[in-house]
């Protein structure tokens, strides 16, 4: 890296590329990019060229000499990477639209990274992101994957039980927003708000919450009872949380939670959007359509704030703040998806939680939390084991393994109707679920 940082970024084309390009910029005196690499596939290469050619903007406003490479081969950009961020959506909007719109059909919740729709799109991931393994093991052995793609936590643990690449780090934006929302709620600066992270990806919770060192929890756990407290997120219907329940429950639940917590009001919430506004599919569609418009302005040279609608704030400090934090060291804390290593004693050793960790120039260092409090670990460990048997079914194209996997969803009522509302998904996303119509035609 002597002669400064190759980062590639696969899903280059995506929306959240212009927030992670600015927090590059921010950083550059930190972190040194000398190669920007913007990969895509040719379904996508139309919003690779726009994205791209804002990003250079963006640069050459910035005055910074990073070269910018947009291609659709992805062998190519990882030659000698040092950094490869994953952002990609296989099937891409429309895919996520089936997820969302099928389960409903069975009065199920469809949500992108939870219940049958989560399955579902790690169905698809897993095998694309096993893929990028195998080219990362060949190109770039010692380039840290830092996976930005949903489900992160079923992603990262494929990565550690099937492929050999142990520098993978999965990141989600959900703790940094938590953390930021407390401070907003305390009308104090976020460098002062530290927050206790632990659980699984869009399953953690925020086990202690201290302000310069002391401990607020019991005041914020009060002030998320309000209406105008609830720490809602862009992308999820923000229903008002009992504020009887947050007490009793002893933790800051985060915006997913309210799947599980509150199921019957938010499958009502999404069929009546879905017969109106859509589904938020269907809305980031017409989000990206704007978005996309603005990007192609030849005047336009930095992050339009109309990329908050999108619902990935705080992306590019989570992302770029990990990486900044691996290169030099700095021994920062940062609530990532890693190997558990004993962190969570309710968890075993060699799965993928989302915990606080030292982030070193050797990885994330997971910081010890113990046991889960009673009140919370019976559905982390319900939704890590669905992680698991949903990451064999990803692998191994397995039919009954993938109806094992939705049916021990908390989110699916009964085996009879998962296996309906599997085999509707199967056939619905069957040209990216390769491995299961081999199977199934075998």
């Amino acid at each position: 890296m002597s002669k400064g940082i190759k980062i590639v970024t696969i899903g280059g084309g995506s929306s959240y590329t212009p927030e992670l390009v600015e927090g590059f910029i921010k950083r550059y005196d930190e972190l040194p990019i000398r190669e920007l690499w913007l990969v895509d596939i040719p379904a996508g290469q139309e919003k690779l060229n726009i994205v791209g050619t804002l990003a250079k903007r963006m640069i050459e406003k910035a005055g910074l000499p990073i070269e910018v490479h947009l291609t659709l081969n992805r062998r190519e950009a990882l030659k000698d990477a040092d950094f490869v961020t994953t952002q990609f959506r296989v099937g891409l909007l429309d895919a996520r639209a089936k997820d969302e719109r099928i389960p409903l059909k069975y009065n199920v919740i469809g949500q992108e990274t939870n219940g049958p729709g989560g399955l579902f799109k790690g169905l698809r991931t897993i095998p694309v992101i096993l893929d990028i393994c195998k080219d990362m093991e060949e190109l770039c052995p010692d380039a840290w994957l830092v996976n930005f793609t949903n489900p992160a936590g079923m992603v990262t643990e494929a990565v550690l039980r099937y492929s050999n690449i142990k520098k993978v780090v999965g990141l989600c934006n959900v703790p940094i927003g938590i953390r930021m929302g407390v401070a907003k709620m305390l009308d104090v600066a976020p460098e002062q708000v530290h927050v206790d992270f632990a659980g699984l990806n869009h399953m953690v919770y925020g086990l202690d919450v201290r302000v310069d060192g002391k401990s607020v929890l019991d005041q914020v756990l009060v002030e998320m009872g309000k209406p105008e407290n609830a720490l809602t997120m862009k992308n999820i219907p923000g229903l008002t949380w009992e504020p009887e329940f947050l007490l009793g429950l002893g933790a800051i639940p985060c915006g997913y939670h309210r799947y599980y917590y509150k199921t019957q009001q938010m499958l009502e919430r999404e069929l009546e959007e879905a017969g109106t506004t859509g589904t938020r599919a269907e809305v980031v569609k017409r989000v990206e359509t704007e978005l996309f418009e603005l990007y192609k302005d030849p005047n336009l040279a930095i992050k339009p704030p109309q990329l908050e609608k999108r619902g990935g704030a705080y992306y590019s400090d989570a992302a770029c703040n990990l990486i900044n934090s691996i290169y030099n060291d700095k021994r920062d804390i940062q609530p990532v998806n890693t190997r558990n290593n004993g962190a969570i004693a309710s968890i075993p050793n060699d799965s993928a939680v989302e915990v606080n960790c030292v982030i070193t120039k050797e990885g994330p260092k997971p910081i010890a939390v113990g046991d889960l409090p009673v009140q919370v670990r019976g559905l982390v460990q319900q939704i890590k084991s669905f992680e698991r048997v949903a990451a064999e079914a990803a692998v191994t194209g397995d039919y009954n393994t993938a109806l094992l996997a939705m049916t021990i969803n908390p989110l699916v009522p009964s085996d009879k109707v998962a296996k309906q509302i599997l085999d509707e998904m199967l056939e619905a996303h069957k040209e990216h679920l390769p491995k299961f119509h081999q199977t199934v035609e075998v």
